[in-house]
């Protein structure tokens, strides 16, 4: 488990059934979990969106105050962890909540053409 420095004011805790997100709890008893790829997508924004980064973080503390129970994972359709009674949600999902938009300026596959 990886010591996240946005988190270290944060107890953090060791959850054996989480073997690969790191844990931690507010003072108020909510928990999160981390896992690293949710994190690497996190370091994305902080590198595309500055400006944004910490409206990221503070929506990421209001959904874990509001659900109690959250699991910040990298792939939706393939989390890491299995935590009763969380919900899942990507960087995506919180920067999306946090009305933080990345334009795809990709120009697409030339793939047949």
């Amino acid at each position: 488990m990886k010591d996240y420095e946005e988190w270290k004011n944060r107890k953090k805790l060791i959850d054996l059934r989480a073997r690969y997100a790191t844990c931690y709890e507010n003072e108020d008893g909510s928990r999160f979990y981390i896992e690293p790829q949710f994190y690497t997508c996190l370091q994305a924004y902080k590198m595309l969106r500055p400006e944004s980064y910490q409206n990221i973080l503070n929506k990421l503390d209001e959904i874990v105050k509001k659900n109690r129970v959250v699991c910040f994972i990298g792939q939706e359709d393939n989390p890491l962890e299995d935590i009763d009674d969380a919900i899942y949600l990507t960087a995506i999902d919180v920067a999306d909540r946090a009305q933080v938009l990345v334009e795809d300026k990709s120009r697409g596959s030339d793939y047949g053409d």
